[in-house]
Protein backbone atom coordinates (compact mmCIF):
# COMPACT_ATOMS: atom_id res chain seq x y z
CA UNK A 1 0.00 0.00 0.00
CA UNK A 2 1.16 3.58 -0.63
CA UNK A 3 1.32 4.32 3.10
CA UNK A 4 3.95 1.61 3.68
CA UNK A 5 6.43 3.44 1.48
CA UNK A 6 5.56 6.69 3.27
CA UNK A 7 6.25 5.22 6.69
CA UNK A 8 9.50 3.69 5.52
CA UNK A 9 10.82 7.10 4.49
CA UNK A 10 10.01 8.53 7.93
CA UNK A 11 13.24 6.93 9.13
CA UNK A 12 15.16 9.15 6.70
CA UNK A 13 13.55 12.23 8.20
CA UNK A 14 14.87 11.33 11.64
CA UNK A 15 18.42 11.53 10.25
CA UNK A 16 17.83 15.12 9.08
CA UNK A 17 17.90 16.53 12.64
CA UNK A 18 21.34 18.20 12.80
CA UNK A 19 22.98 18.12 16.24
CA UNK A 20 23.77 21.75 17.12
CA UNK A 21 23.38 22.07 20.84
CA UNK A 22 24.58 20.27 23.90
CA UNK A 23 24.55 21.31 27.52
CA UNK A 24 25.31 19.53 30.73
CA UNK A 25 22.31 17.83 32.37
CA UNK A 26 20.10 18.83 29.39
CA UNK A 27 19.54 16.26 26.61
CA UNK A 28 21.25 17.20 23.36
CA UNK A 29 19.84 17.06 19.84
CA UNK A 30 22.20 14.14 19.19
CA UNK A 31 20.58 12.16 22.03
CA UNK A 32 17.08 13.05 20.85
CA UNK A 33 17.94 12.06 17.28
CA UNK A 34 19.35 8.73 18.51
CA UNK A 35 16.14 8.05 20.44
CA UNK A 36 13.98 8.91 17.41
CA UNK A 37 16.08 6.70 15.13
CA UNK A 38 15.79 3.84 17.62
CA UNK A 39 12.01 4.36 17.80
CA UNK A 40 11.78 4.25 14.00
CA UNK A 41 13.82 1.04 13.85
CA UNK A 42 11.57 -0.58 16.47
CA UNK A 43 8.48 0.50 14.52
CA UNK A 44 9.76 -1.13 11.31
CA UNK A 45 10.44 -4.29 13.34
CA UNK A 46 6.80 -4.31 14.49
CA UNK A 47 7.68 -3.49 18.13
CA UNK A 48 5.20 -0.65 18.35
CA UNK A 49 4.88 -0.44 22.13
CA UNK A 50 8.62 -0.02 22.62
CA UNK A 51 8.77 2.39 19.70
CA UNK A 52 6.06 4.58 21.27
CA UNK A 53 7.92 4.63 24.60
CA UNK A 54 11.14 5.75 22.89
CA UNK A 55 9.43 8.37 20.73
CA UNK A 56 7.50 9.75 23.72
CA UNK A 57 10.81 10.07 25.62
CA UNK A 58 12.36 11.85 22.62
CA UNK A 59 9.37 14.20 22.53
CA UNK A 60 9.79 15.04 26.23
CA UNK A 61 13.48 15.93 25.72
CA UNK A 62 12.70 17.91 22.55
CA UNK A 63 10.17 20.02 24.46
CA UNK A 64 12.73 20.65 27.24
CA UNK A 65 15.25 22.14 24.79
CA UNK A 66 12.45 23.82 22.76
CA UNK A 67 13.69 22.50 19.42
CA UNK A 68 10.75 22.73 16.99
CA UNK A 69 12.35 20.41 14.43
CA UNK A 70 12.91 17.64 16.99
CA UNK A 71 9.41 18.11 18.43
CA UNK A 72 7.81 17.83 14.98
CA UNK A 73 9.91 14.76 14.12
CA UNK A 74 8.95 13.07 17.41
CA UNK A 75 5.24 13.69 16.79
CA UNK A 76 5.68 12.36 13.26
CA UNK A 77 7.19 9.12 14.59
CA UNK A 78 4.42 8.72 17.18
CA UNK A 79 1.79 9.28 14.47
CA UNK A 80 3.50 6.77 12.16
CA UNK A 81 3.24 4.07 14.86
CA UNK A 82 -0.48 4.64 15.22
CA UNK A 83 -0.80 4.72 11.42
CA UNK A 84 0.82 1.28 11.23
CA UNK A 85 -1.58 0.04 13.93
CA UNK A 86 -4.58 1.38 11.95
CA UNK A 87 -5.37 3.77 14.81
CA UNK A 88 -6.07 6.50 12.29
CA UNK A 89 -7.75 9.00 14.64
CA UNK A 90 -4.70 9.04 16.91
CA UNK A 91 -2.33 9.14 13.93
CA UNK A 92 -4.30 12.08 12.52
CA UNK A 93 -4.08 13.94 15.87
CA UNK A 94 -0.31 13.57 16.15
CA UNK A 95 0.37 14.35 12.48
CA UNK A 96 -1.50 17.62 13.02
CA UNK A 97 0.51 18.34 16.18
CA UNK A 98 3.70 17.66 14.23
CA UNK A 99 2.64 20.01 11.44
CA UNK A 100 2.13 22.87 13.91
CA UNK A 101 5.78 22.64 14.97
CA UNK A 102 7.13 21.80 11.49
CA UNK A 103 5.59 25.04 10.17
CA UNK A 104 7.88 26.93 12.57
CA UNK A 105 10.97 25.43 10.87
CA UNK A 106 12.58 25.51 7.43
CA UNK A 107 12.43 21.72 7.12
CA UNK A 108 10.50 21.47 3.84
CA UNK A 109 11.11 17.71 3.65
CA UNK A 110 9.36 17.12 6.98
CA UNK A 111 6.45 19.39 6.00
CA UNK A 112 6.17 17.51 2.72
CA UNK A 113 5.69 14.15 4.45
CA UNK A 114 3.35 15.48 7.14
CA UNK A 115 1.05 17.04 4.53
CA UNK A 116 1.17 13.80 2.50
CA UNK A 117 0.36 11.68 5.58
CA UNK A 118 -2.61 13.88 6.43
CA UNK A 119 -3.78 13.69 2.81
CA UNK A 120 -3.64 9.87 3.04
CA UNK A 121 -5.80 9.82 6.18
CA UNK A 122 -8.36 12.22 4.72
CA UNK A 123 -8.66 10.23 1.46
CA UNK A 124 -8.13 6.60 2.53
CA UNK A 125 -9.69 6.65 6.02
CA UNK A 126 -12.00 9.65 6.43
CA UNK A 127 -13.13 9.62 2.76
CA UNK A 128 -13.01 13.44 2.78
CA UNK A 129 -11.46 13.80 -0.63
CA UNK A 130 -11.68 17.58 -0.95
CA UNK A 131 -9.51 18.07 2.14
CA UNK A 132 -7.24 15.17 1.19
CA UNK A 133 -6.52 16.70 -2.21
CA UNK A 134 -5.83 20.05 -0.52
CA UNK A 135 -3.17 18.43 1.69
CA UNK A 136 -1.67 16.45 -1.19
CA UNK A 137 -1.23 19.66 -3.19
CA UNK A 138 0.46 21.36 -0.21
CA UNK A 139 2.79 18.37 -0.08
CA UNK A 140 3.43 18.77 -3.79
CA UNK A 141 4.48 22.42 -3.23
CA UNK A 142 7.14 21.36 -0.72
CA UNK A 143 8.31 18.52 -3.00
CA UNK A 144 8.95 21.16 -5.65
CA UNK A 145 10.85 23.37 -3.19
CA UNK A 146 13.29 20.61 -2.30
CA UNK A 147 13.47 19.29 -5.88
CA UNK A 148 12.39 15.77 -4.93
CA UNK A 149 11.33 14.30 -8.29
CA UNK A 150 10.56 10.91 -6.72
CA UNK A 151 8.16 12.47 -4.25
CA UNK A 152 6.58 14.64 -6.95
CA UNK A 153 5.67 11.52 -8.93
CA UNK A 154 4.49 9.76 -5.75
CA UNK A 155 2.24 12.66 -4.65
CA UNK A 156 0.77 13.06 -8.14
CA UNK A 157 -0.16 9.37 -7.95
CA UNK A 158 -2.05 10.02 -4.69
CA UNK A 159 -3.83 13.05 -6.18
CA UNK A 160 -4.85 11.06 -9.26
CA UNK A 161 -6.23 8.26 -7.08
CA UNK A 162 -8.21 10.74 -4.97
CA UNK A 163 -9.77 12.41 -8.03
CA UNK A 164 -10.60 9.05 -9.65
CA UNK A 165 -12.15 7.76 -6.41
CA UNK A 166 -14.77 10.54 -6.57
CA UNK A 167 -15.26 10.12 -10.31
CA UNK A 168 -13.54 13.42 -11.26
CA UNK A 169 -11.48 11.94 -14.09
CA UNK A 170 -11.07 15.27 -15.89
CA UNK A 171 -9.26 16.84 -12.90
CA UNK A 172 -7.10 13.76 -12.40
CA UNK A 173 -6.15 13.34 -16.08
CA UNK A 174 -3.23 15.81 -16.08
CA UNK A 175 -1.74 14.21 -12.95
CA UNK A 176 -2.01 10.73 -14.52
CA UNK A 177 -0.24 11.91 -17.67
CA UNK A 178 2.64 13.28 -15.56
CA UNK A 179 3.02 9.95 -13.72
CA UNK A 180 2.96 7.94 -16.95
CA UNK A 181 5.67 10.23 -18.36
CA UNK A 182 8.08 10.14 -15.41
CA UNK A 183 7.31 6.94 -13.48
CA UNK A 184 9.88 4.87 -15.35
CA UNK A 185 12.58 7.36 -14.28
CA UNK A 186 11.50 8.39 -10.78
CA UNK A 187 8.90 5.81 -9.70
CA UNK A 188 9.48 2.43 -8.06
CA UNK A 189 7.92 -1.04 -7.77
CA UNK A 190 5.79 -0.10 -4.75
CA UNK A 191 3.52 2.06 -6.94
CA UNK A 192 3.47 0.13 -10.24
CA UNK A 193 0.32 -1.83 -9.31
CA UNK A 194 -1.55 1.35 -8.39
CA UNK A 195 -0.39 3.09 -11.59
CA UNK A 196 -1.70 0.32 -13.84
CA UNK A 197 -4.97 0.24 -11.89
CA UNK A 198 -5.41 4.03 -12.33
CA UNK A 199 -4.79 3.71 -16.09
CA UNK A 200 -7.38 0.94 -16.19
CA UNK A 201 -9.89 3.18 -14.36
CA UNK A 202 -9.16 6.08 -16.72
CA UNK A 203 -9.58 4.10 -19.95
CA UNK A 204 -12.67 2.45 -18.47
CA UNK A 205 -14.11 5.94 -17.98
CA UNK A 206 -13.18 6.77 -21.60
CA UNK A 207 -14.96 3.54 -22.69
CA UNK A 208 -11.75 2.24 -24.27
CA UNK A 209 -12.46 -1.29 -23.07
CA UNK A 210 -9.46 -3.03 -24.61
CA UNK A 211 -6.90 -0.63 -23.11
CA UNK A 212 -8.65 -0.67 -19.75
CA UNK A 213 -8.65 -4.48 -19.66
CA UNK A 214 -4.93 -4.60 -20.52
CA UNK A 215 -4.01 -2.24 -17.69
CA UNK A 216 -6.24 -3.99 -15.14
CA UNK A 217 -4.82 -7.42 -16.05
CA UNK A 218 -1.27 -6.05 -15.79
CA UNK A 219 -2.04 -4.56 -12.36
CA UNK A 220 -3.31 -7.92 -11.11
CA UNK A 221 -0.30 -9.77 -12.58
CA UNK A 222 2.22 -7.41 -10.94
CA UNK A 223 0.23 -7.38 -7.70
CA UNK A 224 0.30 -11.16 -7.41
CA UNK A 225 4.04 -11.18 -8.11
CA UNK A 226 4.86 -8.44 -5.56
CA UNK A 227 4.04 -7.55 -1.95
CA UNK A 228 1.55 -4.70 -2.43
CA UNK A 229 -1.47 -6.64 -1.14
CA UNK A 230 -3.52 -3.52 -0.42
CA UNK A 231 -3.08 -2.10 -3.94
CA UNK A 232 -3.84 -5.57 -5.35
CA UNK A 233 -7.14 -5.67 -3.43
CA UNK A 234 -8.10 -2.22 -4.78
CA UNK A 235 -7.19 -3.37 -8.30
CA UNK A 236 -9.56 -6.35 -7.95
CA UNK A 237 -12.30 -4.05 -6.67
CA UNK A 238 -11.98 -1.49 -9.50
CA UNK A 239 -11.69 -4.25 -12.12
CA UNK A 240 -14.88 -5.81 -10.71
CA UNK A 241 -16.70 -2.46 -11.14
CA UNK A 242 -15.39 -2.17 -14.71
CA UNK A 243 -16.48 -5.71 -15.59
CA UNK A 244 -19.90 -5.19 -14.02
CA UNK A 245 -20.34 -2.00 -16.07
CA UNK A 246 -19.51 -3.98 -19.23
CA UNK A 247 -21.83 -6.88 -18.41
CA UNK A 248 -19.23 -9.54 -17.58
CA UNK A 249 -20.96 -10.58 -14.34
CA UNK A 250 -19.12 -13.85 -13.76
CA UNK A 251 -15.65 -12.33 -13.99
CA UNK A 252 -16.85 -9.34 -11.94
CA UNK A 253 -17.95 -11.74 -9.23
CA UNK A 254 -14.57 -13.54 -9.29
CA UNK A 255 -12.69 -10.26 -8.85
CA UNK A 256 -15.05 -9.13 -6.11
CA UNK A 257 -14.45 -12.41 -4.30
CA UNK A 258 -10.66 -11.90 -4.61
CA UNK A 259 -11.04 -8.38 -3.25
CA UNK A 260 -13.03 -9.67 -0.25
CA UNK A 261 -10.47 -12.42 0.44
CA UNK A 262 -7.45 -10.08 0.34
CA UNK A 263 -9.25 -7.42 2.37
CA UNK A 264 -10.19 -9.96 5.03
CA UNK A 265 -6.54 -11.07 5.17
CA UNK A 266 -5.36 -7.47 5.58
CA UNK A 267 -7.93 -6.83 8.30
CA UNK A 268 -6.75 -9.94 10.11
CA UNK A 269 -3.14 -8.74 9.92
CA UNK A 270 -4.20 -5.40 11.41
CA UNK A 271 -5.96 -7.16 14.28
CA UNK A 272 -2.82 -9.22 14.98
CA UNK A 273 -0.79 -6.02 15.22
CA UNK A 274 -3.21 -4.58 17.76
CA UNK A 275 -3.28 -7.80 19.80
CA UNK A 276 0.51 -7.74 20.08
CA UNK A 277 0.44 -4.26 21.64
CA UNK A 278 -0.27 -4.04 25.37
CA UNK A 279 -2.04 -0.74 24.80
CA UNK A 280 -0.21 2.55 25.17
CA UNK A 281 -2.42 5.62 25.07
CA UNK A 282 -0.48 8.87 24.84
CA UNK A 283 -3.58 11.08 24.80
CA UNK A 284 -4.08 13.11 27.98
CA UNK A 285 -7.46 14.21 29.24
CA UNK A 286 -6.44 17.86 29.33
CA UNK A 287 -9.91 19.15 30.01
CA UNK A 288 -10.38 17.00 33.14
CA UNK A 289 -6.90 17.88 34.35
CA UNK A 290 -7.66 21.58 33.94
CA UNK A 291 -10.88 21.31 35.96
CA UNK A 292 -9.09 19.27 38.65
CA UNK A 293 -6.41 21.96 38.90
CA UNK A 294 -9.04 24.69 39.26
CA UNK A 295 -10.79 22.76 42.02
CA UNK A 296 -7.50 22.05 43.82
CA UNK A 297 -6.46 25.72 43.64
CA UNK A 298 -9.82 26.87 44.92
CA UNK A 299 -9.81 24.36 47.77
CA UNK A 300 -6.30 25.47 48.78
CA UNK A 301 -7.34 29.13 48.88
CA UNK A 302 -10.43 28.33 50.93
CA UNK A 303 -8.41 26.37 53.50
CA UNK A 304 -5.90 29.22 53.67
CA UNK A 305 -8.65 31.76 54.34
CA UNK A 306 -10.21 29.61 57.09
CA UNK A 307 -6.81 29.20 58.75
CA UNK A 308 -6.15 32.92 58.52
CA UNK A 309 -9.58 33.74 59.97
CA UNK A 310 -8.97 31.43 62.96
CA UNK A 311 -5.56 32.94 63.61
CA UNK A 312 -6.90 36.47 63.46
CA UNK A 313 -9.71 35.61 65.87
CA UNK A 314 -7.17 34.26 68.39
CA UNK A 315 -5.11 37.43 68.07
CA UNK A 316 -8.20 39.61 68.39
CA UNK A 317 -9.15 37.94 71.70
CA UNK A 318 -5.73 38.83 73.16
CA UNK A 319 -5.43 42.40 71.88
CA UNK A 320 -9.08 43.27 71.08
CA UNK A 321 -8.97 46.59 72.85
CA UNK A 322 -5.93 47.72 70.86
CA UNK A 323 -6.69 46.29 67.42
CA UNK A 324 -10.50 46.62 67.34
CA UNK A 325 -10.43 49.02 64.42
CA UNK A 326 -7.95 46.83 62.51
CA UNK A 327 -10.14 43.76 63.06
CA UNK A 328 -13.16 45.57 61.68
CA UNK A 329 -11.23 46.59 58.56
CA UNK A 330 -9.96 43.05 58.12
CA UNK A 331 -13.52 41.73 58.48
CA UNK A 332 -14.73 43.87 55.58
CA UNK A 333 -11.70 42.84 53.53
CA UNK A 334 -12.40 39.17 54.26
CA UNK A 335 -16.07 39.48 53.29
CA UNK A 336 -15.10 41.11 50.02
CA UNK A 337 -12.56 38.36 49.30
CA UNK A 338 -15.10 35.67 50.17
CA UNK A 339 -17.65 37.26 47.83
CA UNK A 340 -15.10 37.30 45.00
CA UNK A 341 -14.27 33.66 45.62
CA UNK A 342 -17.96 32.75 45.61
CA UNK A 343 -18.48 34.58 42.32
CA UNK A 344 -15.43 32.84 40.88
CA UNK A 345 -16.82 29.46 41.96
CA UNK A 346 -20.17 30.30 40.34
CA UNK A 347 -18.34 31.19 37.14
CA UNK A 348 -16.45 27.89 37.23
CA UNK A 349 -19.67 25.92 37.84
CA UNK A 350 -21.38 27.78 35.00
CA UNK A 351 -18.44 26.96 32.72
CA UNK A 352 -18.59 23.30 33.73
CA UNK A 353 -22.33 23.23 32.91
CA UNK A 354 -21.66 24.72 29.47
CA UNK A 355 -18.86 22.22 28.90
CA UNK A 356 -21.17 19.34 29.88
CA UNK A 357 -23.79 20.52 27.39
CA UNK A 358 -21.13 20.88 24.69
CA UNK A 359 -19.64 17.46 25.51
CA UNK A 360 -23.10 15.86 25.31
CA UNK A 361 -23.84 17.41 21.90
CA UNK A 362 -20.33 16.60 20.66
CA UNK A 363 -20.95 12.99 21.66
CA UNK A 364 -24.24 12.94 19.76
CA UNK A 365 -22.56 14.37 16.65
CA UNK A 366 -19.71 11.85 16.90
CA UNK A 367 -22.22 8.99 17.16
CA UNK A 368 -24.13 10.37 14.16
CA UNK A 369 -20.91 10.42 12.18
CA UNK A 370 -19.92 6.88 13.26
CA UNK A 371 -23.38 5.48 12.48
CA UNK A 372 -23.53 7.29 9.12
CA UNK A 373 -20.08 5.99 8.13
CA UNK A 374 -21.01 2.45 9.28
CA UNK A 375 -24.25 2.48 7.24
CA UNK A 376 -22.50 3.87 4.17
CA UNK A 377 -19.30 1.81 4.30
CA UNK A 378 -20.67 -1.50 5.60
CA UNK A 379 -24.46 -2.03 5.32
CA UNK A 380 -24.73 -0.27 1.97
CA UNK A 381 -21.76 -2.24 0.63
CA UNK A 382 -23.28 -5.54 1.82
CA UNK A 383 -26.59 -4.77 0.11
CA UNK A 384 -24.77 -3.85 -3.13
CA UNK A 385 -22.76 -7.08 -2.89
CA UNK A 386 -25.94 -9.12 -2.35
CA UNK A 387 -27.50 -7.50 -5.43
CA UNK A 388 -24.40 -8.30 -7.46
CA UNK A 389 -24.40 -11.94 -6.33
CA UNK A 390 -28.05 -12.22 -7.34
CA UNK A 391 -27.37 -10.65 -10.75
CA UNK A 392 -24.50 -13.06 -11.36
CA UNK A 393 -26.65 -16.05 -10.34
CA UNK A 394 -29.53 -15.09 -12.64
CA UNK A 395 -27.11 -14.37 -15.48
CA UNK A 396 -25.36 -17.72 -15.17
CA UNK A 397 -28.54 -19.75 -14.81
CA UNK A 398 -30.83 -17.74 -17.14
CA UNK A 399 -33.39 -17.48 -14.35
CA UNK A 400 -35.55 -14.39 -14.06
CA UNK A 401 -38.52 -15.39 -11.90
CA UNK A 402 -40.94 -12.92 -10.34
CA UNK A 403 -39.54 -13.70 -6.86
CA UNK A 404 -35.98 -12.84 -7.96
CA UNK A 405 -37.14 -9.60 -9.62
CA UNK A 406 -38.92 -8.62 -6.39
CA UNK A 407 -35.87 -9.57 -4.34
CA UNK A 408 -33.69 -7.32 -6.49
CA UNK A 409 -36.19 -4.48 -6.06
CA UNK A 410 -36.29 -5.00 -2.29
CA UNK A 411 -32.47 -5.00 -2.08
CA UNK A 412 -32.32 -1.79 -4.12
CA UNK A 413 -34.99 -0.17 -1.95
CA UNK A 414 -33.12 -1.21 1.21
CA UNK A 415 -29.86 0.15 -0.25
CA UNK A 416 -31.55 3.48 -1.09
CA UNK A 417 -33.10 3.77 2.39
CA UNK A 418 -29.77 3.02 4.10
CA UNK A 419 -28.09 5.62 1.89
CA UNK A 420 -30.80 8.21 2.66
CA UNK A 421 -30.55 7.51 6.39
CA UNK A 422 -26.75 7.87 6.20
CA UNK A 423 -27.14 11.24 4.47
CA UNK A 424 -29.68 12.39 7.10
CA UNK A 425 -27.30 11.53 9.93
CA UNK A 426 -24.30 13.14 8.22
CA UNK A 427 -25.03 14.98 4.95
CA UNK A 428 -22.68 13.82 2.22
CA UNK A 429 -22.29 17.37 0.95
CA UNK A 430 -20.87 18.42 4.33
CA UNK A 431 -18.33 15.57 4.46
CA UNK A 432 -17.34 15.75 0.81
CA UNK A 433 -17.64 19.41 -0.25
CA UNK A 434 -17.62 21.43 2.97
CA UNK A 435 -19.85 23.69 5.05
CA UNK A 436 -20.98 26.23 2.46
CA UNK A 437 -22.19 23.74 -0.18
CA UNK A 438 -24.09 21.92 2.59
CA UNK A 439 -25.75 25.11 3.93
CA UNK A 440 -26.78 26.23 0.43
CA UNK A 441 -28.34 22.79 -0.13
CA UNK A 442 -30.00 22.95 3.32
CA UNK A 443 -31.76 26.23 2.43
CA UNK A 444 -32.98 24.75 -0.86
CA UNK A 445 -34.32 21.63 0.87
CA UNK A 446 -36.17 23.65 3.55
CA UNK A 447 -37.82 25.94 0.98
CA UNK A 448 -41.36 25.07 -0.12
CA UNK A 449 -44.61 26.71 -1.17
CA UNK A 450 -45.16 28.07 2.39
CA UNK A 451 -41.69 29.49 3.07
CA UNK A 452 -38.61 30.48 1.08
CA UNK A 453 -35.12 30.33 2.59
CA UNK A 454 -32.63 32.61 0.85
CA UNK A 455 -28.92 31.81 1.19
CA UNK A 456 -26.10 34.31 0.70
CA UNK A 457 -22.42 34.27 1.56
CA UNK A 458 -19.39 36.45 0.86
CA UNK A 459 -17.06 33.53 1.60
CA UNK A 460 -15.54 31.36 -1.13
CA UNK A 461 -17.45 28.07 -1.09
CA UNK A 462 -14.18 26.13 -1.37
CA UNK A 463 -12.73 27.64 1.84
CA UNK A 464 -11.69 24.70 4.08
CA UNK A 465 -12.47 24.92 7.80
CA UNK A 466 -11.72 22.40 10.55
CA UNK A 467 -14.09 19.42 9.98
CA UNK A 468 -15.27 19.37 13.62
CA UNK A 469 -15.94 23.15 13.45
CA UNK A 470 -17.91 22.72 10.20
CA UNK A 471 -20.04 19.94 11.71
CA UNK A 472 -20.85 22.04 14.82
CA UNK A 473 -21.85 25.10 12.78
CA UNK A 474 -23.93 22.96 10.37
CA UNK A 475 -26.07 21.42 13.13
CA UNK A 476 -26.46 24.78 14.94
CA UNK A 477 -27.75 26.44 11.75
CA UNK A 478 -29.91 23.38 10.99
CA UNK A 479 -31.65 23.78 14.36
CA UNK A 480 -32.22 27.50 13.77
CA UNK A 481 -33.86 26.78 10.39
CA UNK A 482 -35.95 23.98 11.95
CA UNK A 483 -37.19 26.42 14.62
CA UNK A 484 -38.24 28.86 11.89
CA UNK A 485 -40.11 26.09 10.05
CA UNK A 486 -41.86 24.79 13.18
CA UNK A 487 -42.64 27.89 15.23
CA UNK A 488 -42.28 31.18 13.33
CA UNK A 489 -45.17 31.08 10.86
CA UNK A 490 -42.89 33.00 8.46
CA UNK A 491 -43.08 32.93 4.67
CA UNK A 492 -39.62 34.35 4.10
CA UNK A 493 -36.29 33.73 5.83
CA UNK A 494 -32.64 34.45 5.08
CA UNK A 495 -29.27 32.95 6.02
CA UNK A 496 -26.22 35.16 5.50
CA UNK A 497 -22.57 34.30 6.22
CA UNK A 498 -19.47 36.51 6.34
CA UNK A 499 -15.87 36.07 7.42
CA UNK A 500 -14.27 39.13 9.06
CA UNK A 501 -10.95 39.10 10.93
CA UNK A 502 -10.91 35.30 11.22
CA UNK A 503 -14.44 35.36 12.67
CA UNK A 504 -17.48 33.64 11.12
CA UNK A 505 -20.53 35.93 11.27
CA UNK A 506 -23.94 34.26 10.83
CA UNK A 507 -27.18 36.21 10.46
CA UNK A 508 -30.53 34.34 10.44
CA UNK A 509 -33.69 36.38 9.85
CA UNK A 510 -37.39 35.57 9.41
CA UNK A 511 -40.57 37.65 9.04
CA UNK A 512 -42.64 35.42 11.37
CA UNK A 513 -44.62 36.07 14.53
CA UNK A 514 -41.59 36.48 16.82
CA UNK A 515 -41.38 35.62 20.54
CA UNK A 516 -40.46 37.04 23.94
CA UNK A 517 -36.67 36.62 24.26
CA UNK A 518 -37.01 36.39 28.06
CA UNK A 519 -39.12 33.23 27.88
CA UNK A 520 -37.15 30.71 25.78
CA UNK A 521 -35.40 29.04 28.73
CA UNK A 522 -37.56 25.91 28.65
CA UNK A 523 -37.14 24.99 24.98
CA UNK A 524 -36.53 21.25 24.71
CA UNK A 525 -33.69 19.53 22.92
CA UNK A 526 -31.20 21.56 20.96
CA UNK A 527 -32.85 24.98 21.76
CA UNK A 528 -31.53 28.52 21.98
CA UNK A 529 -30.12 27.94 25.48
CA UNK A 530 -28.07 25.02 24.21
CA UNK A 531 -26.94 27.10 21.23
CA UNK A 532 -25.90 29.89 23.62
CA UNK A 533 -23.93 27.42 25.76
CA UNK A 534 -22.21 25.88 22.76
CA UNK A 535 -21.25 29.18 21.12
CA UNK A 536 -19.97 30.50 24.48
CA UNK A 537 -17.80 27.38 24.80
CA UNK A 538 -16.36 28.18 21.36
CA UNK A 539 -15.49 31.72 22.62
CA UNK A 540 -18.23 33.21 20.45
CA UNK A 541 -21.38 35.24 21.09
CA UNK A 542 -25.09 35.04 20.22
CA UNK A 543 -27.52 37.99 20.02
CA UNK A 544 -31.27 37.31 19.63
CA UNK A 545 -33.53 40.21 18.60
CA UNK A 546 -37.26 39.45 18.61
CA UNK A 547 -40.59 40.63 20.00
CA UNK A 548 -44.07 39.18 19.80
CA UNK A 549 -45.81 39.66 16.43
CA UNK A 550 -42.61 40.94 14.81
CA UNK A 551 -39.66 39.61 12.83
CA UNK A 552 -36.76 37.74 14.44
CA UNK A 553 -33.02 38.22 13.91
CA UNK A 554 -30.29 36.01 15.34
CA UNK A 555 -26.64 37.09 15.08
CA UNK A 556 -23.80 34.68 15.81
CA UNK A 557 -20.09 35.48 15.90
CA UNK A 558 -17.62 32.65 16.45
CA UNK A 559 -13.82 32.38 15.98
CA UNK A 560 -12.98 30.20 12.99
CA UNK A 561 -11.03 26.96 13.33
CA UNK A 562 -9.23 26.52 10.01
CA UNK A 563 -7.93 23.23 8.64
CA UNK A 564 -4.23 22.81 9.52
Amino acid sequence: MLKIRLLFLLSLLCLSCSPLFSQKKIPSIEEITALTNEATTLMHAGKFERSLIKSRKALKFAIIIKDDNSIATSYNTIAANFDELSEYDKAFFYYQKGLVYADKTNNSELKNWLYNNLGNIYCFDKKEYKKGIYYYKKSLDYSGKIGDSVQIVFTNLNITWAYFDIGDFNSGESHLKLINKYHSKFGDESTIVALNMLNGMYYGYKNETKKATTFFEKALLLGNEGNEKSDLSFAHQEYSKFLLKNGDFEKAYQNLASYNTITASLNYEEKLKKINVAGINLELDEYKREIDNIEIKYKTKQEYLIEKQTKNKQISIIIISILLFAIILFYFFFQNTKLKQKNKLNDIQSQIQENMITASINGQELERKKIANFLHDNISALLSSAGLHLSVFTSKNNIESEEIVKTKAILKEAHDKVRDLSHELLPSLLARFGLFYALNDLCEKNSNSNIQFEYSSTIDEKTPYNDEFEMKMYFIITELLNNINKHSGANNATLNLQEINNTLIIHVWDNGKGFDTNEYNTIQGFGLNQIHARINNMKGEVVVESTLNAETSIHIKVPILHTL
